[in-house]
């Protein structure tokens, strides 16, 4: 009987629904809306029902864990995750779009929240548990757009997606699920739950359906993500290994399927859209100018998505760095970098960990996927999207396998803090 209630109180599946609910609220969306009427203030019921699931996750961490002062410093990636989320959310005091930059700080702070929360009370079972149905959601998702393909607009007619989910932020979704399937197939990886062909088959279907989606950032981003990964998860042997096995095949790619590639690659435009990268070099030509304009400080949370409207017709940067640049000024550019920087680097140290190698290799891994996806997308240096709030899951994750053991003297029960340490 106390062995079934202590197992009861290790099994928690608040780092599971938080996250995923904050993912649902912000990118599955039932309508397709203009851009320029989230960036006008204007507000539906879909987004009242955005705002309140983020407000609903502050109201129970906050219900569970209280507000306290924390007992021992935070992790460098930690701090600079809040520095970042703290700028952007000071930043709207600036901002030319007031409403819009509110609710979006608003977002971004209790993303941090949840963030910090995961990072200093979860486990990895809670995090691995976080994988599975992520995947699993992912899965889902693609056999729905299948099987109800809904209306298309003229820019995605050919390429895949669902619901009302922009192929750009799918191939983000399918990335990210890919790269977990991964983690679980490879010998020695993370903890599976269902047999070997599940997660093969899981890997086939997100592998398949991001190509669908057309996506070339997302499919250049896959590439290094999946390299960073396997040339860190094994060691110097499985370094030899994949580069054995994946150098012929990057050479045999080519010959094989390079009419396909080719397609992909330039997706039926002209050499005038290929040239100009699909009008971002004006966009970045702009943005270079609003920069000029506000170098230090920038021009506030959300200004990218207006300042460019307003100018091009294009909503956002499509480029995380540029995104920051315009909105955070050097300021916030050396924040976000400094966060990108330390997160890759404390990973790729604890690659020489033994008993977190492959962990820390997926979170390499995953972070190079997302930076390499943001070099054409802005997303990840927003907030309220998978790729924003994924990036602060990697933040956390990378706190939970680097967490020092508790001391006996400081351990607390697991119905208060939900964390079980191994006493030294």
């Amino acid at each position: 009987m106390r062995g079934a209630r202590h197992r009861r109180l290790r099994t928690q599946w608040w780092p599971t629904l938080l996250p995923l609910g904050m993912i649902l609220a912000s990118d599955y969306k039932f309508r397709s809306r203009d851009v320029s009427a989230a960036v006008g203030g204007g507000i539906d019921t879909t987004v009242l029902l955005e705002i309140g699931v983020y407000g609903l996750c502050a109201l129970y961490l906050y219900r569970r864990f209280g507000l306290r002062a924390p007992r021992r410093a935070a992790p460098a990636v930690l701090i600079l995750a809040w520095l970042f989320a703290a700028y952007c959310a000071l930043s709207v005091l600036w901002t030319p779009f007031p409403p819009f930059a509110a609710v979006r700080a608003s977002q971004l702070l209790v993303t941090a929240i949840v963030c910090h929360v995961i990072a200093t009370r979860a486990r990895r079972d809670d995090l691995y548990r976080l994988a599975h149905v992520f995947v699993g959601l992912v899965v889902v998702s693609v056999a729905f757009g299948v099987a109800v393909p809904l209306k298309r607009t003229p820019n995605t007619q050919d390429r895949f997606n669902w619901l009302y989910v922009h192929p750009v932020t799918a191939g983000m979704f399918l990335g990210v699920a890919l790269l977990l399937c991964l983690a679980f197939l490879l010998p020695n990886g993370l903890p599976r739950r269902f047999p070997w062909p599940v997660y093969a088959g899981s890997a086939g279907v997100t592998a398949a359906a991001l190509v669908a989606t057309g996506t070339r950032g997302a499919a250049v981003g896959i590439l290094a993500g999946v390299a960073a990964f396997l040339l860190t998860a094994r060691g110097t042997r499985g370094r030899v290994e994949v580069i054995m096995v994946g150098t012929p095949i990057l050479v045999l790619l080519p010959l094989l399927f390079g009419d396909k590639l080719l397609e992909f690659a330039t997706r039926g435009e002209t050499v005038e859209q290929l040239e100009s990268l699909n009008s971002r070099t004006d966009l970045w030509t702009f943005a270079y100018q609003a920069v000029l304009n506000r170098p230090v400080f920038g021009n506030g949370m959300s200004s990218a998505r207006g300042l460019f409207l307003d100018a091009l017709g294009l909503g956002g940067g499509h480029n995380i760095f540029v995104n920051v640049l315009v909105e955070g000024g050097l300021v916030g550019g050396v924040i976000f970098c400094l966060l990108i920087v330390v997160v890759l680097t404390v990973n790729l140290a604890y690659t020489r960990v033994r008993e977190v190698r492959v962990e820390a290799a997926l979170l390499l891994g995953l972070m190079t996927f997302l930076v390499i996806d943001g070099l054409t997308a802005d997303q990840m240096a927003g907030a309220a999207n998978v790729a924003s709030i994924w990036m602060f899951l990697i933040v956390a994750w990378t706190c939970v396998i680097t967490r020092k053991p508790v001391r006996r003297d400081e351990r607390h029960d697991t119905r208060e803090t939900g964390v079980v340490s191994p006493v030294p």
